[in-house]
């Protein structure tokens, strides 16, 4: 008996495990909910139900071909050690996980009881992340040849004489209550809806219109979080990119711009993946390390709630927010502002703030989610200080104000001249500090304190030769003029913030 092991890869059209699986013996395909998993500080309510909604309609695929998929609650080696001990379990199959520090732990113990009782664990490739990697030189390439291999069928299973076990609800798990009425719907069919619609139909101004928090809920993909979670696959993505492109017409020159972006940001994706699969530190320390005693470890409770809740008094920040609590989602610009805003204006420790996003990201893929924290917070050494102006942000992205308007109704009264800044309004006083906050940070005096103080620790002449270490490990070797040692007016690599398959 194969057991197939599903992770972040909850599909089974090119699941490379259970094609070959399937080709050694019958396969039982397991899904174990792990309590202690969901009770991890990035884990969350609207998370576990995208997932549980993603099983229950991979349980059905995989039921029409032979088999439905089996689901236990628990720790994953007792699972397993019962499952041996019924002769259901003579090998073990999986895609290999860069996942968070608890699920490396968890797959430590899985492969020490494997190597104890004699049970091969097969541990195959999921998408462009390399374990072991030794360089980063001809990466993309690489990147590019996998994806262009074919893709996996999914295989035809024999059934198993065994209970499939119950999916359960989030209440079952003890996960809080999570209100996120506008989160997207799981299920790989969901997945596959956003493709075809973001290449034939709403992807035409994506290179424009994705960092407009307007715009871009329709022009981005939306395929972040079936990546995540792995009801669609990397190479189907990248596959069905280069297709559309391939038949675009030659006038077609906005679709064109779009579509190769967007193939730049599928790269980015496992390129960010990568950073944690080679330093899984990332998730909980300062990759430089020079930047440890930069900020106050305990963060300042009251700011770190304001900013939670989207009351720090800046319209635009708190509309981000807002819009993120809601729906799970926000475009990739939006999220690096509330990060930044966070590290630099509130001056807080990026693991508390970094946690909180992490639960309300939806598509939460911890490689890229704690790789982008940490660049926003100037704790890498390596990318561009970028402190983003929230007023000047709301002016640039959302100038007529519709996007503060939907979410911050209590400045209908603030005029639209003033709606960036309503602290200055001949009426101010009628609603700051009554219906909607007093600032709770200048936003002007912090970014320059915060500049001031992260530069004090990058003057230092022993901070270029770390930074010069974490480059070679770390850097795209995209553009190698850019790989040097950061400056006030450099970066050491291309700057992409969150979402980079958004």
């Amino acid at each position: 008996m194969q057991v197939v092991w599903f992770k972040r890869d909850l599909r089974c059209s090119d699941h490379a495990a259970l094609t070959r699986a399937a080709q050694v013996g019958p396969v039982l395909p397991l899904y174990v909910v792990e309590p202690d998993l969901w009770q991890q500080p990035d884990a969350s309510h609207r998370q576990w139900c995208f997932v549980a909604e993603t099983l229950a309609e991979l349980r059905d695929d995989l039921k029409l071909r032979g088999q439905p998929l089996v689901v236990r609650q628990g720790s994953v080696v007792e699972i397993l050690e019962g499952l041996m001990r019924q002769g259901r379990l003579s090998a073990l199959w999986s895609h290999e996980e860069s996942g968070n520090g608890w699920t490396f732990q968890r797959d430590c113990r899985v492969a020490a009881w494997c190597r104890d009782n004699g049970i091969p664990w097969h541990e195959l490739q999921n998408h462009g992340v390399w374990r072991r990697l030794q360089s980063r030189d001809g990466w993309a390439k690489r990147w590019d040849r996998l994806m262009a291999q074919p893709c996996a069928s999914a295989p035809q299973l024999a059934p198993v004489d065994i209970v499939p076990g119950s999916i359960p609800t989030a209440r079952d798990l003890g996960l809080g209550s999570d209100v996120s009425p506008g989160r997207q719907s799981g299920g790989r069919g969901a997945g596959l809806e956003r493709l075809e619609s973001f290449l034939n139909q709403r992807g035409e101004h994506y290179q424009r219109a994705m960092s407009s928090p307007l715009e871009g809920t329709s022009a981005c993909s939306r395929l972040s979080p079936y990546l995540a979670w792995g009801a669609v696959s990397m190479r189907e993505v990248a596959q069905a990119n280069a297709a559309r492109q391939r038949a675009l017409l030659p006038a077609e020159k906005s679709w064109r711009k779009s579509l190769r972006s967007f193939s730049g940001r599928l790269h980015w994706h496992c390129h960010f993946i990568q950073k944690i699969e080679d330093e899984p530190r990332i998730e909980f320390e300062n990759l430089h390390r020079l930047m440890d005693d930069l900020r106050p470890k305990t963060p300042d409770a009251a700011r770190l709630q304001a900013w939670e809740k989207g009351e720090t008094g800046y319209p635009f920040l708190d509309a981000c927010m807002r819009c993120l609590r809601s729906t799970g989602w926000l475009n990739f610009r939006m999220r690096a502002m509330l990060m930044a805003v966070a590290a630099y204006h509130l001056w807080l420790d990026w693991r508390a703030p970094g946690q909180h996003l992490a639960r309300m990201f939806t598509d939460y893929e911890p490689g890229i989610h704690w790789s982008q924290v940490q660049m926003q917070s100037g704790t890498t050494g390596i990318n561009t200080v970028r402190i983003y102006n929230p007023v000047k942000q709301g002016f640039d992205q959302d100038p007529t104000g519709i996007f503060i308007r939907i979410w911050l109704p209590e400045l209908a009264q603030i005029p639209d001249r003033h709606l960036h800044e309503p602290w200055a309004a001949d009426n101010s006083a009628e609603v700051i500090g009554r219906h909607y906050p007093e600032r709770i940070f200048d936003h002007m005096a912090a970014a320059k304190a915060a500049r001031e103080k992260i530069w004090e620790v990058r003057r230092r002449p022993d901070f270029r030769t770390q930074a010069d270490v974490i480059a070679a490990k770390h850097a795209s070797r995209k553009n190698r003029s850019r790989r040097k040692t950061p400056s006030p007016k450099g970066s050491a690599q291309l700057d992409l913030p969150f979402g980079e398959t958004s």
